[in-house]
C-alpha cells in the first residue's frame, strides 16, 4: 500500500470523524435551543393527536427521529462531496444549451416509461439518443441552469459522473420522473458543450439500502424511470466515491468509531436529545436505537 493510498485513507477517516462530531453538535445545540420555542422543529411536529395519544414519549421520540431522519440526509449528503473532492473535481451545476429537439425526446421517453403499457424501459441507449440530436438552425436554442446533487469529472478517465443522490431513495412516481428529467437534461447540456471523446456517465445513487446491504434493490417506481445500470445503491456509491472496492467498508468503520463514544443527554423529562452518539446505528441499514441515560 502506498503513502498516497494511506494518506487518502486517513483524509477519508478524517472527513467522516469531523462530520459526525459536527453534526452531534449542531443536532444537540439546535434543539436545546428550541425546547421552549412553540415554533421549534421538535414542537411543531408534536401535534399529531393519534400519535400524542400513545403516549409523551412517543409522541416526542417520533418527533425527534422524523428530525434526525432528514437532517442525518443532509450530513450524509455533504460528506460524500467532501470525500468525492479527494477523487474527483466537484461541481454543483450543470450550464449550457438545450436543444429543443432534445427537450422533445425528453418528453417521448419521459412519457413512454410513465405509460406501463408502454413497452419501451429505460436503456443507457437513451442517453446516446439524446446526445446525437443536433439543433435545427432555426430553432430557438434554450440556455439553462442545473443545479446538480454532484457532478463529478474524474480527470483520469475524461468522464463526467451526473449523479441524483436520494439518501433512502424512496420516491413517488411524479418525483421519480422529475428527477429523470432533471438527469436527462443535464446529459443534454453537457452533450452539447464537450468535445466527443468525452464521457458521460448517469446515475441514480442511495447512500444505503432500504432492502438490506446486498439484497436486491427494488423500489419501482424509481426502477420504472432508471436502468438498474444507472443505479449506485448503498455500497455501489460509497466505493465510487472512494474510488475504491473497500469504499463502503472504510466509511462505515470510521462512522462506528466517530459515534462508539458519544453520548445521551436527558434534557428534561419529555425530551431526551443528544449530547453526542452513544449507540446509534442508523447508517446505511435505516435503523435507529436510541438508549436512554
Amino acid at each position: 500500500m502506498t503513502n498516497k493510498t494511506l494518506d487518502k485513507k486517513e483524509a477519508i477517516k478524517s472527513i467522516v470523524r469531523t462530520a459526525v462530531e459536527s453534526y452531534a453538535t449542531g443536532f444537540q445545540a439546535r434543539h436545546e435551543g428550541e425546547i421552549d420555542n412553540p415554533n421549534g422543529v421538535i414542537n411543531m411536529k408534536i401535534h399529531n393527536v393519534f400519535i400524542a395519544a400513545l403516549g409523551k414519549d412517543i409522541q416526542y421520540y417520533s418527533a425527534l427521529v422524523r428530525s434526525l431522519d432528514s437532517s442525518l440526509g443532509n450530513m450524509l449528503e455533504g460528506m460524500a462531496i467532501n470525500i468525492a473532492k479527494l477523487f474527483y473535481e466537484v461541481n454543483k451545476s450543470v450550464e449550457g444549451k438545450l436543444y429543443p429537439e432534445q427537450t422533445s425526446k425528453i418528453a417521448e421517453l419521459l412519457e413512454a416509461y410513465k405509460n406501463r403499457q408502454n413497452s419501451l424501459k429505460p436503456e443507457l441507449s437513451h442517453y446516446d439518443e439524446i446526445r446525437k440530436i443536433t439543433s435545427n438552425t432555426k430553432s430557438k436554442i434554450q440556455t439553462k441552469v442545473h443545479i446538480s446533487d454532484y457532478y463529478l469529472i474524474d480527470k483520469e478517465t475524461n468522464t463526467h459522473h451526473l449523479i441524483e443522490l436520494k439518501i433512502g431513495g424512496d420516491l413517488d412516481n411524479k418525483k421519480a420522473r422529475s428527477e429523470k428529467e432533471a438527469i436527462f437534461e443535464q446529459y443534454a447540456i453537457l452533450s452539447n458543450s464537450l468535445d466527443k471523446d468525452a464521457k458521460i456517465k448517469a446515475h441514480f445513487a442511495t447512500a444505503y439500502n432500504r432492502f438490506g446491504e446486498d439484497s436486491e434493490w427494488k423500489q419501482g417506481r424509481v426502477l420504472q424511470f432508471f436502468s438498474k445500470d444507472e443505479l449506485l445503491i448503498g455500497k455501489d456509491f460509497w466505493n465510487f466515491v472512494c474510488k475504491s472496492d473497500d469504499g463502503y467498508d472504510l466509511i462505515l468503520d470510521a462512522y462506528k468509531d466517530a459515534v462508539k463514544n458519544l453520548k445521551y443527554k436527558k434534557v428534561d423529562d419529555n425530551l431526551h436529545i443528544f449530547e453526542e452518539f452513544n449507540n446509534m446505528s442508523y447508517f446505511f441499514n435505516n435503523k435507529f436505537e436510541m438508549a436512554t441515560l
